[in-house]
């Protein structure tokens, strides 16, 4: 049994004028798709993954935008340079977490929801976020 579901990614005080984009695939093919500049408001980035009973207790989840082994999953916001921005001074990749026990309802629930989860864009001085968010805060459900 698999399911798809909706995922959104809302990355909050992005710096200006700084590139941001997801990363859909793995190694040498993967593309960066829905590239948006830092413009003083946050940024979305909505996608799907597919989640799927695991050979033992609990799920999977699986797509073209999930990265990392099970148990370990994540989702990579990549900035500047690395989302395609010629001539950035910034090049790197935010890492958000997807902990499948977030997800732990997805395969029996019958109605339609999706997840979504804020993360930071910027420090405190105004530098990028790079690395695995930290704190993370979790992924949360609503109804579409």
């Amino acid at each position: 049994m698999s399911k798809e579901i909706k995922l959104t990614i809302v990355l909050e005080n992005p710096v200006d004028g700084l590139w941001y984009g997801l990363q859909k695939g793995k190694g040498s093919g993967y593309g960066i798709v829905q590239i948006q500049p830092g413009n003083g408001q946050a940024l979305t980035f909505a996608f799907a993954v597919q989640v799927k009973q695991a050979n033992g207790p609990g799920i999977s989840l699986g797509g073209p935008f999930v990265q990392g082994p099970v148990g370990g999953r994540f989702v990579y916001i990549s900035i500047g340079s690395s989302a395609g921005q010629v001539g950035s001074l910034w090049s790197g990749r935010l890492k958000v977490p997807l902990f499948e026990a977030d997800f732990r309802d997805a395969l029996t629930d019958d109605s339609s929801c999706s997840w979504s989860c804020t993360v930071p864009g910027s420090t405190a001085n105004g530098k990028p976020v790079f690395a695995t968010v930290k704190p993370f805060g979790g992924w949360f459900r609503s109804g579409l």
